[in-house]
């Protein structure tokens, strides 16, 4: 039996990742990874701050910290609901408002996503760096692209962008220190990962 799922609680900061069920796609088009993020911003900019996020073709990656709840207004439909429940609630609409209208455009039935999306509580400044990094490299690790910049559907861009965002910009960069040691750390990573590959499709080093 699954282990339950930890608690979303205000103040906090988790990764949040789930995939499609069964690993099937959830997203076909460009208009698909679109219409997500528009819904993202209805439901969950209520209740949460995004630091960083990665839409891959059949699973996500979000790095949020949940807002402090004082007042509930703008939830009138979730009253009576304690804390967690409302915060849960926002991410179940989001959810459940997209496969609705995915499986409407693709003629299919049923679930698309797999059981509860899945949480990890982050503690620690350190492994909110290594998370960024790693919710940036996901379209470099499954091989669509060499650099996160060349992916259009996640926050490596906007971090560098002086255009307005809800993207938490200016504190994933003060994790970093500034824009360059970001870039170079990003690029750091990339590094590595490039030569544990030539290595391990040239494994004698010819």
């Amino acid at each position: 039996m699954a282990a339950p799922a930890i608690k979303l609680a205000p103040n906090k900061f988790y990764h949040i990742y789930n995939r499609g069920i069964n690993g099937c796609a959830l997203f076909n088009e460009a208009a698909n990874y679109a219409y997500f993020l528009s819904l993202y911003k209805k439901h969950i900019h209520q209740v949460a701050q995004t630091y960083a996020w990665v839409l891959m073709r059949n699973h996500f990656h979000l790095l949020v910290r949940i807002k402090p709840f004082q007042n509930p207004d703008g939830f009138q439909n979730l009253r009576g609901l304690s804390v967690e429940k409302r915060i849960n609630q926002q991410f179940s609409n989001l959810f459940n408002a997209y496969t609705k209208a995915f499986n409407k455009r693709y003629n299919r039935t049923g679930s698309l996503f797999e059981h509860t999306f899945r949480r990890k509580q982050i503690n620690h400044v350190a492994y909110l760096k290594r998370l960024v990094i790693y919710i940036h490299m996901n379209p470099v690790h499954h091989y669509i692209c060499n650099h996160p910049i060349e992916y259009p559907w996640s926050s490596y861009e906007t971090c560098l962008s002086s255009k307005n965002t809800a993207l938490m910009r200016r504190v994933v960069i003060d994790w970093f220190i500034s824009q360059e040691n970001f870039k170079q750390e990003h690029q750091t990573y990339i590094d590595k990962w490039q030569k544990q590959i030539s290595s391990i499709s040239n494994p004698e080093g010819f």
